[in-house]
């Protein structure tokens, strides 16, 4: 159910924002509310409260996401406040923004990596990235200890895994089948 309310509410914002061409502005806004839900657990504690009025959250929305979005975004927000649906923000949005990110050519990457990587390293794999897929990529590094080195990058479902962690594993198999590694 949740996903399904997510898809309708993502593509209605979608459908609206191509509409009246405000795709990319519409896109920004998502993120910067997703970022502010984020960073700000209270947000999402306060507009999820029982005890609190659907007014005092829609005033409380104009309050914080008027600063970030325009006035459609706040009264999409606001529509959810009234429907009882603001739990689904967050997958709405990002239902959104899957959508944008497919009309716009933009594709999220994320590299993980044992360290942080340098800026010319993630430099080097986006432009790779963008050569494979002919599409514009956004690059995001996480890191992961357990990798040992290497790096593994997960475009979509599309997982290049070459770090050290998985060679080993896959050496410990080897062995452990009686073959040779």
């Amino acid at each position: 159910m949740m996903n399904e309310i997510a898809e309708r509410y993502g593509q209605g914002l979608f459908e609206l924002a191509k509409e009246d061409n405000t795709l990319q502005d519409k896109k920004k806004q998502s993120e910067q509310i997703q970022e502010i839900l984020k960073t700000n657990r209270e947000v999402e504690l306060f507009l999820k409260a029982v005890k609190i009025t659907k007014e005092e959250k829609k005033n409380f929305v104009t309050t914080i996401f008027g600063q970030v979005a325009d006035k459609e975004m706040v009264n999409m927000i606001k529509l959810l406040v009234d429907r009882g649906r603001i739990t689904y923000l967050p997958q709405i949005l990002e239902q959104f923004d899957t959508l944008a990110n497919q009309e716009l050519g933009i594709v999220k990457a994320v590299v993980h990596s044992a360290r942080n990587l340098s800026q010319e390293d993630l430099a080097k794999i986006q432009e790779a990235l963008v050569q494979k897929t002919n599409k514009t990529v956004i690059l995001e590094n996480q890191i992961d200890p357990s990798l040992i080195a290497g790096i593994k990058v997960t475009v979509g479902n599309n997982v290049t895994d070459i770090t050290m962690k998985t060679k080993i594993e896959h050496m410990k198999n080897v062995i452990l089948k009686g073959g040779q590694a």
